[in-house]
């Protein structure tokens, strides 16, 4: 199967280089690595024009003009995929390509059809970080499985997996951190198999560049709602 590897990326120009080698070097067989530009401000732009799109054949860049938000640069992502096998995969550092072989596993094994990467279902190490963060993460992870009716340990991980055919007749429309309880409501309602793997985390502060701030979580509430209950998605 080949595999694409989609990357968000906004203001994260400390980092993206290293991301992306990681992901050319990780221990698994990588079709296209797709990096998509949120209109970054901070010189990650140039440095993806000038510089990483240059490193290797596989690294394709697109550029959103202004920021939308992570959902919608993964729409982005997501169209131009050509693979067989998607991965989000976030720029910041904080997961490891490393762990692609265990992700990837229970697909290439015709088990499943979404994976997903769990912070809280053991795994490798853990940078101890904010515990208001893991709070949050659990209770919107516990709404999220009272309303699907699937039992998942970490709903908002960055690290999902899929084949490329999840998408067929799914239509995304959360510009930002939306996508995590949109994508897991509509995914458990049309019934794919899903599976979940421990990973390991590299926590970020917010000194270090960590966005994410409680309106995100307020938001991913209103998600879990609306897709699960207003607009909810048939078979």
């Amino acid at each position: 199967m080949l595999v694409s590897v989609t990357i968000p990326v906004y203001n994260e120009v400390e980092t993206i280089e290293a991301l992306v080698r990681r992901v050319l070097e990780a221990p698994a067989t990588i079709h296209e690595v797709i990096v998509v530009d949120d209109g970054s401000s901070d010189g990650t732009s140039e440095l993806l024009r000038d510089h990483i799109q240059h490193l290797d054949s596989r690294i394709k860049t697109h550029l959103h003009e202004n920021n939308r938000g992570k959902g919608a640069a993964l729409r982005t992502a997501f169209q131009a995929c050509t693979g067989d096998v998607i991965i989000v995969q976030d720029a910041d550092l904080e997961y490891d390509p490393v762990e692609y072989p265990n992700l990837l596993g229970p697909i290439l094994d015709g088990r499943a059809d979404v994976v997903y990467g769990s912070r809280f279902a053991g795994g490798g190490p853990h940078r101890v970080v904010y515990f208001w963060h893991m709070v949050g993460n659990k209770f919107l992870t516990l709404l999220s499985n009272m309303l699907t009716n699937i039992n998942l340990t970490d709903m908002e991980t960055c690290y999902k997996v899929f084949r490329r055919e999840v998408l067929d007749g799914i239509e995304l429309k959360e510009d930002r951190f939306g996508f995590e309880p949109e994508f897991t409501a509509k995914v458990a309602h049309r019934g794919f198999r899903i599976y979940e793997v421990g990973i390991s985390y590299y926590g970020r502060t917010y000194a270090e560049g960590k966005k994410i701030t409680w309106r995100d979580g307020v938001a991913a509430l209103a998600c879990i709602v609306k897709y699960n209950l207003i607009f909810r998605e048939r078979r």
